[in-house]
């Protein structure tokens, strides 16, 4: 039983961290083609948002880039759910609306 527990919470944190996918790179630079990962989220194609003035225009492009057939921003504050969906890309924003932070879930 103490086993069975012990390798079902070791899959969840494994869960958790493969979603903690952040992007280090502000490079500028045109969007990468889409990947075909079918329509899972790959953070990395999206990079390029980080700091970046956030928009609808950007939120496709980097929804695009990173293959994910879903795509949010989400603003100091708001309420999420803690649920993670492997479709999903997030763009972080900061209070001035600018991309800080881009990851899955």
């Amino acid at each position: 039983m103490f086993r069975t527990r012990a390798y079902l919470a070791t899959l969840a944190v494994a869960a958790v961290l493969a979603g903690c996918s952040t992007g280090g790179s502000s490079g500028g630079g045109a969007a990468p083609a889409p990947a075909s990962n079918d329509g899972r989220c790959e953070a990395s194609g999206a990079d390029f948002a980080i700091g970046k003035q956030a928009s609808a225009a950007l939120l496709e492009q980097a929804r695009k880039g990173s293959g994910s057939q879903v795509a949010r921003i989400l603003k100091p504050n708001d309420a999420v759910t803690l649920e993670y969906n492997s479709l999903r890309l997030n763009l972080n924003v900061d209070q001035q609306g600018v991309v800080t932070r881009v990851n899955c879930g």
